[in-house]
């Protein structure tokens, strides 16, 4: 069975970098857009981070510009857009699609071993979904990543613990990453 250690991603520079670089880290692994609804998440992301970074925590954000086209133009242009929109500290990988035979393996790993998002909370959050999975080319199989912002928390054992769907916001996810963090 493979672990989340075994992977190699690609940096915004075209290198390759492997995950077993972050063993004994608590990750929140994002797939990230520009130009969605939820891209106002990367505030609370960086939050997080700001708050929790020295007790552990890394974000690995992936942009993917697969539903919508909301992640429009280089992977450095969508990493300034971050830093001066959001002041984002963390990094972001080279951009990757999450579904379909381009799918990123890594991707592939973390919908296998939680193979669907949580039901969203909330008439908002539960109508924002149901209109998502409206949208031509949005999969509505069991386990595919069903839209920008869907959020993954591994443990410090390489462990996928948590799967978040897009309306999840960070400030909703802080009490899992405390757990993790132990």
């Amino acid at each position: 069975m493979a672990s989340i250690y075994d992977f190699k991603v690609k940096k915004r520079d075209g290198e390759d970098e492997s995950l077993a670089e972050f063993k004994g880290k608590v990750l929140l692994i994002v797939n990230t857009a520009t130009g969605c609804g939820f891209t106002p998440q990367y505030e609370g992301i960086e939050k997080l981070y700001q708050k929790y970074h020295d007790k552990g925590l890394e974000v690995l954000d992936f942009p993917c510009n697969q539903f919508g086209h909301q992640a429009p133009g280089t992977d450095d242009e969508i990493h300034e857009f971050c830093t001066a929109k959001y002041q984002t500290s963390f990094d972001q990988f080279a951009k990757i699609e999450v579904n379909g035979d381009k799918a990123e393996p890594l991707y592939g790993f973390l919908k296998a071993e939680i193979d669907d998002d949580p039901e969203p909370k909330g008439m908002k959050n539960k109508l924002a979904m149901k209109a998502v999975a409206k949208i031509p080319g949005v999969s509505k199989e069991s386990g595919f990543i069903k839209w920008n912002f869907t959020k993954f928390l591994v443990s410090r054992e390489g462990k996928v613990a948590y799967r978040f769907g897009p309306t999840d916001t960070p400030e909703e996810m802080e009490e899992k990453v405390v757990e993790l963090l132990g």
